[in-house]
C-alpha cells in the first residue's frame, strides 16, 4: 500500500515523508513507539473525556516535539519512525497531520 505522510505546521511548512520504499513497521511495534513517546514527552488527553485515540497521539506528539524535529536533517531518522508508526498504525495511503489546527485528515 501506498503510504505517505504529511506533517503540517503552517503555510510553507510542511514536511512530507514518502514511505512507498520503506518497509513497514509491524502494528504491536508502532502501537508500543507511539505510547512510549506520548509518556516520555509528557504529552496530554486532547478531550476532555480523558480518552486519547491514536490519531489525539500522533497530534500531540507532533505538538509536543515541534517543527524543528520534522525539519531539521539531525532529526530526520526519529521523524522517519513517527511517520512510518503513523503509516502502521492509521492504515490510510495519505495521512496530514495538521498540528496548528489539532486535526487529521486522511
Amino acid at each position: 500500500m501506498r503510504s505517505h505522510v504529511i506533517v503540517h505546521f503552517g503555510p510553507d511548512r510542511e514536511y512530507a515523508f514518502d514511505l512507498d520504499e520503506v518497509q513497514p513497521m509491524p502494528h504491536d511495534l508502532a502501537r508500543q513507539w507511539l505510547d512510549q513517546q506520548f509518556t516520555e514527552l509528557g504529552c496530554e488527553p486532547l478531550r476532555l473525556s480523558g480518552k486519547v485515540l491514536t490519531a489525539d497521539k500522533l497530534l500531540a506528539i507532533a505538538q509536543a516535539v515541534g517543527e524543528e524535529r520534522f525539519a531539521e536533517p539531525a532529526h530526520r531518522p526519529w521523524a522517519m519512525v513517527y511517520a512510518r508508526a503513523a503509516a502502521s498504525l492509521l492504515a490510510k495511503p495519505v495521512i496530514r497531520v495538521d498540528v496548528p489546527a489539532l486535526t487529521m485528515g486522511y
